[in-house]
């Protein structure tokens, strides 16, 4: 239960503090920090549920967003990059970059709650 709490805090936190704020884009990691202190969990399940809550974010929001504009800036920067134009690859990509951030920022979280 834990597990599911963790992640839909972390979610709800990340969502909340990049809409309400002017915080930099990397505030995210502050809220996995915060969550995984909070809600104590073993290292691995702190690093689970706070990269599974970003990377689903992150891949809904930046599908939201790309659906918008018709998928024109992400296909430009997918033919950039060596992704042969695919713009879902992208955004897979993406939200695993952000999940990737958040799980190592919770993992920390994790092992400052065990020096406690």
């Amino acid at each position: 239960m834990k597990f599911f709490t963790a992640i839909i805090l972390t979610a709800l936190l990340t969502y909340a503090i990049g809409l309400f704020t002017n915080l930099p884009w990397y505030s995210f990691v502050f809220c996995a920090l915060i969550i995984a202190i909070a809600v104590h969990q073993k290292p691995w399940k702190a690093f689970l549920s706070a990269f599974i809550a970003v990377f689903i974010l992150w891949i809904v929001l930046a599908a939201i967003i790309d659906n918008a504009n018709e998928h024109l800036l992400s296909k430009k920067v997918a033919e950039i990059l060596p992704l042969n134009g695919n713009y879902t690859l992208l955004i897979i990509v993406t939200g695993f970059i952000g999940g990737l951030a958040a799980g190592m920022s919770a993992l920390t979280g994790s092992f400052l709650r065990k020096i406690k």
